[in-house]
Formats: C-alpha cells, sequence, structure tokens
C-alpha cells in the first residue's frame, strides 16, 4: 500500500487574550491572559516543538474591530483580539527554547515600508537558524489605515496591486543585492564591495534605489504565506505564495477554495503542486468522545455573542447587530476581507446560514469547523477534511490555551503517527524545507 499523504500542522495563535474564540477567555482553563509573559510563548513553543508541529503562526492586525454597532466597545469587553502585543516580539525567545519548530508571522503590507521590513525578517531568519515566515496580509481595518496617518483605507484591489510591488522589492532585496559569498572576513576586508548589489527598484509606489543592508540568511527569504481568497487575492497568491491557509465551514466550501487555488498558481506559471494548503480547524479532543463532548460544552457556555458579532462584522464589514438571529444571511461587497463573508454565503450554494448559526459557529476557533471526539475520532475527521479538499495539512485554532495544544500533542498527534500521516520524530531544516517546498 502506498504511502497517505503527510498531514502538516501549524498551531494558529495571536499575541493577545482573545483570538478567535470570542468569550472563552473566561473558561478557566485558558491562560491566554498570559499573553505578556514570555514564559507562556516558550513554553508553548517547545510543547508544539516536541509534538511535532510544523510551526507556529502568529496572526495580527494594527486595529480594533469596531463595525459592530458602529463602536469599538464590543471587542474592547469582550477581549475582542485587544489588547494585542506585536508578534514578532517573541520569536526570537520562541527560536532559542525549542530546536525545529518554524514561526509564521503576520505582516501588513499597507503601513510601513518594505526596506524596513525585509531587514526585520532577515534577522530573524538568522535568529531562528531559518525557520520564519511570514504570512502576507493587505489589512482590512479601516481603524488601522485611520490611526497610522493615512486617512482612508486603500480600496480591496488596490492594496493588493500596492502588495504585489511591496513583494518584488523585498524579493529583489533578499534575492538580488548579496551576492551568497560576499562576506569574506578575510585581510582587510569582511565583505567585498563588488558583490553588494543596488537594486534600483523604481515603481508606482515605492524608490528604494540602494543595497540592502543585511547578508544572506539561511532561508534567505522567509517563507511566503497568504490566506486571500477573493480573486484578487487569489491571482496574488498565485503568484508569490508558497504556502496559503484556508478557512470555511465545510469541506465543500474548502474543496473549491483549493481549486481555486491551485488554478490560480498553474495561471501564474507554477506547479499547483508546489504551494501548501492549510485548512483551519479548532480540535477539542479528550481521551473519549464522551470527555470531548463534555469539554465541548464547556466552551459553548463561555462563548460571547456579542464578541463573535464584533469579530464577524470586523472581518466583513457587514454588522450583524440586532438583526434577527433566524434571517438568512447574504453576501455584500466591501473592502474589508471579503473571503470571511464567501465562506457563508456564495461558497455553498447548498448551505444558508442565518445570522445565528453563523454567531455560534464562531464560538470556537473562528471560521473553520470543529473537530469534537477522541483522538482517533479527531484524525479520523482530519484525514476526511484533507481527503476530501486536497489540502495537506491544518492550521489549528484554539479554543483555550494552552489547554487545547496539550490535547492535539496528548491525544491526536500519537494517532495521527500511528497511521502514517506525521512523522514519527522530529523534521530538522528549515521551514521551507519542513515544509517540502522548493
Amino acid at each position: 500500500m502506498p504511502a497517505r499523504p503527510r498531514i502538516h500542522l501549524n498551531a494558529f495563535a495571536m499575541m493577545c487574550a482573545g483570538h478567535q474564540s470570542p468569550g472563552l477567555w473566561r473558561h478557566p482553563a485558558d491562560q491566554g491572559f498570559r499573553y505578556t509573559d514570555l514564559d507562556h510563548w516558550t513554553s508553548l513553543a517547545r510543547l508544539l516543538d516536541g509534538a511535532g508541529f510544523d510551526a507556529l503562526f502568529l496572526a495580527d492586525v494594527l486595529g480594533v474591530y469596531d463595525v459592530a454597532a458602529g463602536s469599538r466597545d464590543a471587542a474592547v469587553r469582550a477581549g475582542i483580539q485587544i489588547p494585542l502585543g506585536d508578534p514578532m516580539m517573541p520569536v526570537s525567545a520562541m527560536a532559542a527554547a525549542t530546536t525545529n519548530l518554524g514561526f509564521g508571522v503576520t505582516v501588513s503590507t499597507s503601513y510601513e515600508h518594505p526596506y524596513a521590513l525585509a531587514r526585520r525578517f532577515t534577522t530573524l531568519d538568522h535568529l531562528t537558524r531559518g525557520r520564519i515566515g511570514w504570512n502576507v496580509v493587505t489589512g482590512y481595518l479601516a481603524s488601522a489605515a485611520a490611526n497610522l496617518g493615512l486617512g482612508e483605507q486603500l480600496a480591496h484591489d488596490e492594496r493588493y496591486a500596492q502588495a504585489d510591488e511591496y513583494l518584488e522589492v523585498c524579493r529583489r532585496l533578499w534575492h538580488e543585492s548579496w551576492e551568497d559569498d560576499a562576506v569574506v572576513r578575510s585581510g582587510d576586508t569582511y565583505t567585498d564591495p563588488a558583490k553588494v548589489h543596488d537594486i534600483d527598484f523604481h515603481g508606482r509606489w515605492y524608490d528604494v534605489p540602494g543595497p540592502f543592508l543585511c547578508e544572506p540568511s539561511p532561508q534567505r527569504s522567509p517563507v511566503i504565506f497568504q490566506a486571500g481568497a477573493s480573486p484578487r487575492g487569489l491571482a496574488f497568491a498565485g503568484r508569490h505564495a508558497e504556502a496559503v491557509f484556508i478557512s470555511g465551514p465545510s469541506t465543500t466550501v474548502l474543496a473549491g477554495q483549493v481549486d481555486r487555488l491551485r488554478s490560480a498558481v498553474s495561471d501564474a506559471g507554477r506547479d499547483p503542486s508546489s504551494v501548501t494548503v492549510f485548512c483551519q480547524l479548532a480540535p477539542v479532543a479528550a481521551a473519549t468522545s464522551t470527555a470531548a463532548d463534555d469539554l465541548y460544552a464547556e466552551y459553548l457556555d463561555s462563548f460571547s455573542l456579542e464578541g463573535a458579532l464584533a469579530l464577524f462584522a470586523g472581518w466583513t464589514g457587514l454588522d450583524l447587530t440586532g438583526i434577527d438571529p433566524d434571517q438568512p444571511l447574504r453576501y455584500v461587497e466591501s473592502d474589508a476581507g471579503r473571503s470571511a463573508l464567501a465562506s457563508f454565503t456564495t461558497d455553498d450554494p447548498d448551505r444558508e446560514w442565518t445570522v445565528g448559526e453563523v454567531a455560534r459557529h464562531l464560538a470556537v476557533g473562528g471560521r473553520g469547523p470543529v473537530a469534537v471526539g477522541s483522538g482517533a475520532e479527531v484524525a479520523d475527521q482530519m484525514e476526511t477534511w484533507v481527503d476530501e479538499t486536497g489540502a495537506d495539512g491544518f492550521n489549528l485554532a484554539y479554543a483555550v490555551v494552552p489547554g487545547t495544544f496539550e490535547q492535539v500533542a496528548e491525544h491526536v498527534v500519537p494517532e495521527l503517527r500511528r497511521r502514517g500521516r506525521m512523522p514519527s520524530g522530529p523534521v530538522p531544516g528549515t521551514l521551507r524545507e519542513r515544509l517540502a517546498l522548493r
């Protein structure tokens, strides 16, 4: 029997008390409030490293969710991604505490210059020994643009046009400015000036005439992650992405997203199989299915409806506050993120979601599905989702932290290893090598 395809695992988190499970910071097992404690992050990283996770993926935003009821109060009260720290800051410490775990960090192309950001990622690639990735986003919160002095947010497709140029600047800095053997450290010469080159870039958005400041790092560039599922986002992923995060409530929705993504990669002249695809999933695992059901019921008891509506409104630009929970959800074009709303409306013509169903679905882990059961039962569901969608693995959202990841490490990983869906031991190398990327 041929070997079954490997299932890749990322842990999905954010440097805040409440990421994508609105209100669950109230659950007694949750330690998310320790997000300002460096030991919280190094302990989590060691747990994931020991369990064979490929990476810890850290989300980020630069604004507050203020669409629901025209106010930020619901998000602030429910702890929806505020208060929030900078996800780049704990990476070096986590890298020092681990051996193989990779780190994906979300940074928007809309709010800072590529020359400075390219240096930060190269520095992290050196300090992590080649274990860093960049989740490229364009931003979706108007409050971020306002607080960074940009006035109104650029239109959705214009943000991607800017991001295309941004990636080109970074690519040339990382790959064209310094030759591999530029640093010689011999005699009176540390670096050979003839092997350091200006990139002489002049575009619509950026002018970068000079050379890069950094010598080549182990990967030269971070692994490029991306998560946009709109037509413009897919075109961007087709050109640039090495790994893509997708999210949706059913295999039907996700299979369509995978097909559209691989078509976009092919249209860009690349091998469709060269991109690693991660589905979002929130696992609730325990020793038995009954114990897992009990845990899930506890989580739902801590769920915040107000927080869920604030989260959804921020993602989609659609305020559902005060709307009849039995009313069907409809797609509305906006300059916020478009994939979140589409996954509950146009992506699955066979399922009509009501406002109340969407809010409850977001209770544990956000937009993705929830897998509840014993280790074997959760592994069954993971195999089904991968086999039916054509994805390569999972971006695992948590109900409580670190509890959700402890449950996966104890109950699910051993089962996936027994089935040959995860390596039996550590996989060394750079993040790009761990994900089998070219």
